[in-house]
């Protein structure tokens, strides 16, 4: 299954573990990471995604050319926890991390890099992985031609996103309404829906940043988690849940509700109505899969990456982003020592 997803990575720690899973999953050959898309146009979040990305290898670890982001859009300024990764320095005083884009033209948009990608996957041998607003995925269903491309070539799209059957509003709906409610109306194939409940009750631990990560002394992910919250802590992890999900929908990881439909409240709230002709489902954590989902998420956030190189950018022609792809390495991380001070959390604001 080659799996495109698009995350708020500045403000869902979920979100950014879910990217690692993604790698993971990839690096095991269990699924193909065909396109990764930030939800909000921010350089800064981009440049983390992009970190990230080289981190774990690249199109060399079959994984995606280019960072998507949209050009406009609901901005957001970078939270604490991109800020200080992509700040952390080395004890020689150099940065632990380094990024390939430094401007707009070196992302690709969003809802074009994904359909573009969907495009070139076998009919029905794709899936979308939503943890943000839905401003991308509702710009992806007005692009000319796409709802037939979307139906032939998208298995299901899984959003991580409300609360189910019903319960408080969803920040990354509060977003934008208008585009969370867009995609549950019109999306062409069938949906599944994580919600926050799934996330509370399959959190990802937060003793395994301490224990499965050693294995390198920089790790943006991890450093990611650190800053995000005040060590220790176990997140909530829809996004996990929406990835796994995504990657063996079969397996029995998870339950399933009945099919029905998923409305939009204006308070950024969701509200599910059983029906046998809907497209809609939701998941549900099963109690006695606990030990094995929690097992597989640190199981593949912390796999060890495959190195090699991408080629990036809304501005090279093809060609070009072919020729770096074969020529440029990876930007690695720095080769900090062990000692490498982590910048703590900043204080919560009221």
């Amino acid at each position: 299954m080659g799996i495109a997803y698009e995350a708020d990575l500045e403000n869902r720690i979920d979100a950014v573990l879910a990217l690692a899973m993604l790698y993971g999953i990839t690096g095991k050959n269990e699924a193909r990471n065909i396109a990764f898309s930030i939800s909000r146009p921010n350089i800064k979040a981009a440049q983390f995604a992009d970190v990230v990305a080289g981190f774990y290898g690249g199109r060399a670890a079959g994984g995606f050319a280019m960072i998507g982001m949209p050009e406009r859009g609901l901005p957001a300024d970078a939270s604490s926890l991109i800020l200080a990764t992509l700040q952390r320095k080395t004890t020689e005083g150099g940065p632990a991390y380094t990024s390939n884009i430094s401007r707009v033209l070196d992302t690709a948009d969003n809802a074009v890099l994904t359909r573009n990608q969907l495009l070139a996957q076998n009919d029905g041998n794709a899936t979308i992985v939503l943890a943000g607003p839905a401003t991308g995925m509702a710009k992806l269903l007005g692009l000319y031609g796409s709802r037939p491309q979307l139906e032939a070539k998208v298995k299901q799209l899984v959003v991580a996103i409300g609360a189910f059957p019903s319960g408080p509003p969803d920040t990354s709906i509060k977003a934008d309404v208008a585009a969370a409610r867009k995609l549950f109306a019109e999306w062409p194939t069938p949906l599944v829906a994580v919600g926050a409940e799934v996330g509370a009750a399959l959190p990802y631990p937060g003793s395994s940043i301490e224990k499965d990560f050693s294995w390198s002394p920089a790790h943006p992910v991890a450093d990611a988690y650190r800053v995000n919250q005040r060590m220790p802590y176990d997140a909530p992890a829809s996004a996990l849940a929406a990835m796994l999900y995504a990657a063996h929908p079969d397996d029995g990881y998870f339950k399933l509700s009945a099919p029905g439909t998923i409305t939009v409240l204006d308070d950024g709230r969701v509200q599910f109505t059983a029906g046998a002709g809907g497209k809609h489902r939701y998941l549900i954590a099963d109690p006695a899969q606990t030990e094995l989902v929690t097992n597989l998420y640190t199981g593949f956030v912390s796999a060890q990456p495959v190195r090699g190189g991408p080629g990036r950018g809304r501005g090279a022609a093809p060609a070009q982003q072919q020729q770096q792809q074969q020529q440029t390495p990876a930007p690695q991380a720095a080769p900090p020592k062990p000692t490498d001070s982590v910048p703590k959390p900043a204080e919560a604001k009221p």
